[in-house]
């Protein structure tokens, strides 16, 4: 097992800073989460990614906002920049509830406790360093940032916000993974650039004194911030556009004006290749938090401490998921042997037991999956390759899952290999044209199900409603039963009493009483008792947030209905808990209020989670 010293990690303090003999630092970070020194984390990946270009760099984890800001004076001056970002979410998603509560921990604190990080993290650190050394720039980036990088809706401030770089004094915004652009940014720094004169580096936003090219087809024009705020249909039109760039190969450069100002929105690199993706997954990365948290819990670190990630991105374009918008549609992924080793590394850390969480990423079975013909997906503009149904481009071979399935569960140290992370069952459903890879999906789900669930199997239908899941982008609720029967199929035939854990959620736009009052007649003719679920919650940048606050769909042009207050909200969560005693009265006056009485039969006159059946009928 390997030892480390303080020196393994990138430099918290001026202590550390001085062991290394360090008379200057090129670089440094400050996050919103603890010091993790894990591929799983931002800051981690960053500084070790500026590190292997041999700069110099350090992380301040948590600052003090509150105090005389010493945790921000205290390394000075850095030579070519701060990075400022809130975390590895969105620091309001991080504090607060769905119903606008205060949450009561807090994943990546240690000990979780729950008042590390201000509310709107990037824009409170970016103001006080560019208060105290206002010649250094200041980059912003992570999930914040990047979702918030255009005209957005703010659930918790129930407004629309401009750009975070109009109330942010942030010299430069990088948006999604950030490895590239960072190092290309420094480049130019070093070269001598001023950032002010940096407006054109791709993955960047800034405010810009570049003009807006008119009538050009490689630039997108949005509607200005103040048209937005008085017309909720032309943020509804931008929220279209910015989607359709999101999902494309080679995006257009975006535009917006505010409050006199120019947004300027830069195209992404193109998807990461698999050399691009290994080196930065191969850094010399601890895999542990920072000595400072000695006998302290991290419960962020907890869960993915002994997981691997295999790629990047997701082209399941769900309306309701941020990754398209951050991490991109195509999937990079890792060579089996980056994965190989890293797994080999886990084997060697403290307190592995020989099992392995997860080896998956944001849906766990797109590992190596692409188009068929690439340059058919760069044409391409579908938010989604699963949706309305699987892309017949798309190659949805499991044979390289299966082959580094194998492969992990042989190395010595590696009783277990389990999947973690949600499956997307509609790919091992639907059927190709090829029966060999029909023969061999089938043969991974069987594996799947026999070999790597721990119990549980994550997956996410979110919804029973077609029209629903229609807005969602999500498969219809049919290819789940499906999946059901075959999951119930193969615990049967290998003698296993595992559950299907499914994922569902309430008060999407679109959603109605009547939808969940028949997604619980439904899940309980399944005989679940759901435990998985949530109310919707308005994150920033995503299509189900601009509808939820537009009350337009912007595909159809159509108004949609949403619920919006906290009885509206409740009226629809009740009903994932219908089983229990204290919901059924209420329930009952919900279903008697839209006059569905043959619903509350389906639901108590065979009750199967009661020990007693219910003795009085529905009354209209």
């Amino acid at each position: 097992m390997k030892e480390y010293k303080i020196q393994n990690w990138l430099p918290t303090t001026k202590k550390e800073i001085d062991i290394r003999g360090w008379d200057y630092i090129d670089v440094i970070l400050f996050s919103g989460d603890a010091y993790v020194d894990h591929p799983s984390f931002g800051a981690a990946v960053l500084g070790r990614t500026l590190e292997a270009y041999g700069l110099r760099v350090a992380i301040v984890p948590q600052p003090n906002w509150r105090d005389d800001l010493r945790d921000f004076k205290k390394l000075g001056k850095p030579k070519l920049f701060f990075g400022v970002s809130a975390g590895a979410m969105d620091s309001m998603v991080n504090r607060y509830t769905a119903n606008k509560r205060l949450r009561s921990d807090d994943a990546y604190t240690p000990d979780g406790r729950p008042d590390m990080r201000p509310d709107y993290t990037t824009i409170v650190y970016s103001r006080i360093l560019k208060d105290l050394f206002p010649d250094v720039p200041v980059v912003i980036g992570g999930i914040e940032a990047s979702m918030r990088r255009l005209a957005h809706y703010d659930y918790w401030e129930n407004r629309l916000r401009p750009s975070i770089l109009l109330d942010c004094p942030a010299d430069l915004l990088i948006y999604g993974m950030g490895e590239r652009p960072i190092i290309a940014l420094s480049k130019r720094l070093l070269n001598g650039e001023k950032i002010s004169d940096i407006q054109n580096l791709p993955q960047t936003a800034c405010v810009t004194s570049r003009k807006i090219p008119a009538n050009d087809k490689n630039n997108l024009v949005l509607h200005p911030y103040e048209e937005c705020l008085k017309s909720k249909k032309r943020q509804s039109e931008n929220t279209q556009h910015i989607d359709e760039e999101s999902h494309r190969y080679s995006p257009r450069t975006i535009w917006q004006t505010a409050a006199d100002k120019t947004i300027v929105v830069n195209p992404p690199y193109p998807p990461m290749t698999e050399k691009e993706i290994d080196a930065s997954f191969d850094l010399p990365y601890t895999r542990m938090p920072h000595p400072k948290y000695k006998g302290k819990t991290i419960p962020a670190y907890e869960m993915i401490k002994f997981s691997v990630n295999t790629h990047r991105g997701c082209f399941g374009g769900c309306s309701f998921c941020a990754i398209s918008a951050h991490q991109g549609k195509y999937v990079s992924s890792r060579s089996k042997e980056s994965i190989l080793k890293e797994v080999k590394q886990i084997t060697e850390m403290p307190g592995f037991a020989g099992y392995l969480s997860d080896l998956g990423g944001p849906s766990a079975n797109m590992y190596k999956m692409e188009g068929r013909n690439k340059e058919a997906c760069k044409k391409c503009g579908r938010p989604s390759c699963l949706y309305p149904e699987v892309c017949k481009n798309l190659d949805t071979n499991h044979q390289n899952l299966l082959d580094l399935y194998r492969s992990v569960d042989k190395i010595k140290g590696i009783k277990k290999s389990f999947i973690g992370s949600g499956i997307r069952y509609d790919m091992l459903i639907h059927r190709n044209d090829d029966e060999k890879i029909n023969a061999i999906n089938r043969e991974y789900t069987e594996e799947l199900i026999a070999k790597h669930v721990s119990g549980r199997l994550k997956v996410a239908p979110e919804h029973t409603s077609e029209q629903v899941l229609n807005i969602m982008r999500k498969p219809s609720f049919k290819l789940f039963e499906d999946f059901k029967r075959t999951f119930d199929k193969i615990n049967a035939k290998y003698g296993l009493n595992q559950q299907i854990i499914p994922y569902f959620i309430s008060s999407h736009p679109g959603c109605t009483e009547e939808d969940m009052a028949e997604l619980a007649v439904i899940t309980k003719r399944l005989h679940f008792q759901l435990e998985q679920i949530q109310d919707f919650t308005p994150t920033p940048m995503t299509i189900s947030t601009e509808m939820y606050y537009t009350g337009y769909n912007p595909t159809t042009k159509k108004p949609i209905y949403t619920a919006h207050t906290k009885e509206e909200k409740l009226a629809q969560r009740q009903f994932f808990f219908w089983y229990k005693p204290d919901q059924r009265k209420a329930i009952e006056n919900s279903l008697k209020k839209i006059n569905r009485p043959d619903l509350f039969q389906q639901l108590y006159s065979h009750a199967t989670f009661q020990k007693k059946k219910s003795t009085k009928p529905y009354k209209k």
